[in-house]
């Protein structure tokens, strides 16, 4: 009876040992969302939530002096921005300026509104706010409303 027991502890050792080692942390979901990408971090330290990006960020170039950056996605995306579903389309390359609660010069970034595709050519965080420059208009939204990341519309993910 006692070498059943041992045998059956040291079964149950094992057992564990390769459980946690495959999943080292035991509050991580192996279904949650990735980790936030190097451009999605840049986002957040200029003062934007990371929801400004698709999930899809391939890579990313900063030019720390003038704020000029790239951004890469593998392919166009689109997707339903909140809070009003405005459907919005993003190049493959996405261009702008970035400093401290600013994006200026954007060129990349597509929503259709009124009937019309519009670019965005700018975006500003004000406190809770959003403000969004399509040419001379503008429209303020809850930053809020930006703080997940969004998948690309029509694309598979782990979630699903």
């Amino acid at each position: 009876m006692a070498k059943t027991l041992v045998i059956f502890t040291i079964v149950l050792l094992l057992f564990a040992i390769s459980v946690s080692s495959s999943n080292p942390d035991p509050n991580l979901n192996p279904n949650s969302d990735p980790a936030p990408s190097e451009a999605h971090k840049v986002l957040i330290r200029f003062g934007f939530p990371i929801g400004l990006l698709p999930r899809n960020v391939n890579g990313y170039s900063l030019n720390s002096s003038s704020g000029e950056f790239l951004v890469s996605l593998g392919e166009k995306c689109k997707i339903t921005l909140p809070p009003d579903n405005y459907l919005a389309t993003y190049s493959k390359k996405i261009r702008g300026k970035i400093v401290e609660n600013r994006i200026a010069e954007l060129d990349g970034i597509s929503v259709r509104a009124f009937f019309k595709w519009w670019g965005i050519t700018g975006i500003r965080s004000s406190g809770e706010n959003l403000v969004f420059e399509v040419g001379m208009v503008t429209a303020k939204y809850p930053s809020m409303n930006f703080n997940e990341s969004p998948y690309c519309e029509g694309k598979k993910h782990s979630s699903s």
